[in-house]
């Protein structure tokens, strides 16, 4: 009698090792955005509680933390305590914000202690200066999954915008990081011009991983995040409540489902983290499904 499992036993075994794909995957961003400029400090254990309920909601990234200086980001003080207290399901994808090569030595040190984030998150530079850059992800490389977030000057009107996001994320895989956001961090994006883009690095770069990444200043995140799926994005952040900036975690989540999409997530007890955010932060957030509920199949 063989010891080997069934194929049976192996199909029940993969299921449960971690939870089906989703068409679209959203990285929920409220506990590093959201709670950037929080008036008040969130206790750890509350952010902990949020985390899970998240996880627990059908999401399979979470922007946790960040690893910045205590006094210049008092909301993530608490980064490393966070970290150890997460429980980390199989799947789940636990994303942590470096800014310098002093956040990524952090993020080893978590790591190598078996709690550290699984992705990190690197802005790259708007200059010309990469040295810090270049540094982040020589540390970083092997360890992490690596996310490159790059600005597109949406705001710009001239044609050289859209090139100078191309050459970035050019250089990013040259450094071996292929996810990649583009993120719009004015607002200013709409969707002809986000399908265009969208276009240019899938033409550029067909192997790598885009992810979307806008902001609501003007209204236009909706549109915009629905524009890049449509274009071919599989991947975007937002927020519960479109704290911090970006784009409804609830609203979007309902949208991509009334259209077909499938996300993978419980779109009640996603609401219902969204009221738990509002009361974290001691506000109304800007969520209409919250306000109106979810579209009628």
């Amino acid at each position: 009698m063989s010891d080997l499992p069934s194929a049976a036993e192996m199909e029940e075994i993969a299921g449960a090792a971690a939870p089906p794909s989703p068409d679209v995957t959203l990285c929920e961003c409220f506990p590093e955005d959201g709670l950037r400029g929080a008036a008040a400090a969130v206790p750890t254990d509350a952010k902990i509680a949020l985390i899970a309920d998240l996880v627990a909601c059908g999401l399979r990234s979470v922007a946790a933390t960040a690893f910045e200086p205590p006094d210049a980001s008092p909301a993530f003080a608490d980064a490393e305590i966070l970290l150890r207290g997460l429980a980390r399901p199989p799947g789940i994808a636990i994303r942590a914000g470096c800014a310098d090569p002093l956040a990524v030595r952090r993020a080893l040190v978590a790591q190598d202690g078996g709690w550290g984030p699984e992705e990190l998150a690197l802005a790259v530079p708007q200059d010309e200066d990469w040295t810090g850059f270049e540094a982040m992800v020589a540390l970083a490389r092997g360890r992490f999954l690596l996310t490159g977030i790059v600005e597109a000057r949406f705001d710009r009107a001239d044609e050289n915008a859209s090139g100078a996001v191309v050459q970035a994320a050019e250089r990013l895989a040259t450094l071996g990081v292929t996810r990649i956001a583009i993120a719009d961090g004015a607002g200013a994006a709409t969707p002809p011009r986000v399908r265009d883009l969208i276009g240019w690095l899938n033409g550029a770069l067909p192997t790598a991983t885009f992810i979307a990444r806008f902001t609501d200043h003007r209204g236009l995140a909706m549109a915009n995040s629905l524009a890049a799926v449509e274009a071919g994005i599989t991947a975007l952040d937002c927020a519960l409540g479109g704290a911090g900036g970006l784009c409804a975690t609830e609203d979007l989540a309902a949208a991509l489902v009334a259209m077909g999409h499938g996300t993978g997530l419980d779109l009640a007890a996603l609401c219902r983290s969204g009221e738990a955010a509002e009361a974290m932060l001691g506000r109304r957030l800007d969520s209409r499904v919250l306000r109106g509920g979810a579209i009628p199949a």
